[in-house]
């Protein structure tokens, strides 16, 4: 690592802090993509689905960047990275497709769009029952523009993350977006969590900590709920850095009942799965699950819901265990030695809760 990189990023050789609270965020993420899914969360004429689906999308992006940036600036070998993302990202996907996209009658250029992860931009290749592919297509999309930005510059990559969400954000701003799916007009919610990572393990880490370490979780929550709604337009465009302030505030308050929260067993175990509950989830939402009526529809769901845990929790058993695992063999973790209190599996064992709004 260069000097100027070294100045903002952890050495190589450290080890990657054990956070726990990070799986509870990755829980809540999925529970209110969930929710937004599959429950009635108030009229339809409040748009409160789409809000609370927005915020969990925020939180996943926020905290997929963080991971991304922390598992890099730790370990930086672009060839471990990329096996470990492919390993775990890919299979369940592209089975998902396979068992879906032929009953859906999904065109060549759909197929294409979404195995190879860019059906998300115009001309956008989405297919009803895999509407929730567009954010699997963002997220591989940063990983490879990352691994990239990395392969070139190295550690002195990281710097860069906090100018490019700021660039970003004002890319959105001039185009008038806010819900639009397109990378470029999303990106900036995963780059406000990488940019969250730079700042945290790096020499800003003493400034971050005044900012955040007094602030209440539940204040930038608010914020980023509000700037998920449709209605809020203007404010929408800060929702990367209210989700980013959430789990940072998290990060420095480590004794809290909000972290107790995080940290607690059920929340681990949703997180264990969240990524194949984001990936299986349409398919209790879909057919019998999706009736004319609307009593039908809701009585129906929690049959639905129940579905949904028994596959993701099959899934990440028996299917996608065994790829993360030959991920892990076919990689070299020799710069990250064992430690009683670090755990960089568990924080790189990031699972894209959120993919869909």
């Amino acid at each position: 690592m260069t000097s100027a990189a070294s100045a903002y990023a952890p050495a190589p050789a450290a080890t990657m802090p054990r956070l726990p609270m990070l799986d509870g965020w990755r829980a809540l993420s999925i529970l209110a993509v969930l929710a937004a899914h599959m429950l009635p969360l108030g009229p339809a004429r409040l748009r409160i689905n789409v809000s609370a689906g927005n915020a969990g999308m925020g939180l996943f992006f926020a905290l997929s960047g963080f991971l991304i940036a922390s598992t890099l600036a730790f370990h930086p070998s672009v060839r471990d990275f990329a096996i470990r993302r492919i390993a775990r990202i890919v299979p369940v996907a592209w089975l998902f497709i396979l068992a879906t996209f032929p009953f859906a009658h999904a065109p060549a250029s759909a197929w294409l769009a979404n195995l190879f992860f860019y059906a998300n931009n115009p001309p956008y290749r989405m297919v009803p029952i895999a509407g929730h592919m567009w954010s699997l297509c963002l997220e591989v999309q940063f990983y490879a523009a990352i691994a990239i930005l990395f392969l070139v510059l190295r550690e002195r990559s990281l710097a860069l993350l906090p100018v490019l969400c700021v660039a970003a954000t004002l890319n959105r701003m001039l185009a008038g977006q806010t819900q639009d799916i397109a990378t470029l007009y999303r990106v900036d919610d995963i780059l406000g969590g990488a940019a969250l990572a730079y700042l945290y393990h790096g020499s800003f880490a003493p400034v971050l900590r005044r900012m955040l370490e007094h602030l209440h979780p539940a204040i930038p929550l608010a914020l980023l709920g509000v700037a998920s709604h449709p209605s809020f337009l203007g404010i929408g465009q800060f929702r990367p850095y209210f989700a980013s302030a959430a789990i940072g505030a998290t990060l420095f308050q480590r004794s809290t009942r909000f972290n107790r929260l995080l940290e607690s067993r059920p929340l681990a175990y949703l997180a264990s799965i969240s990524y194949a509950l984001y990936i299986w989830h349409p398919l209790t939402t879909h057919g019998w699950f999706d009736p004319a009526g609307k009593m039908a529809k809701y009585l129906r769901r929690p049959l639905g819901i129940g579905l949904s845990l028994l596959l993701a929790h099959v899934s990440t058993r028996f299917f996608e265990s065994y790829f993360i695992r030959l991920g892990k063999r076919l990689t070299n973790r020799r710069s990250v030695e064992p430690s009683s209190n670090a755990a960089p599996d568990a924080i790189a064992r990031e699972t894209p809760s959120a993919q869909l709004v």
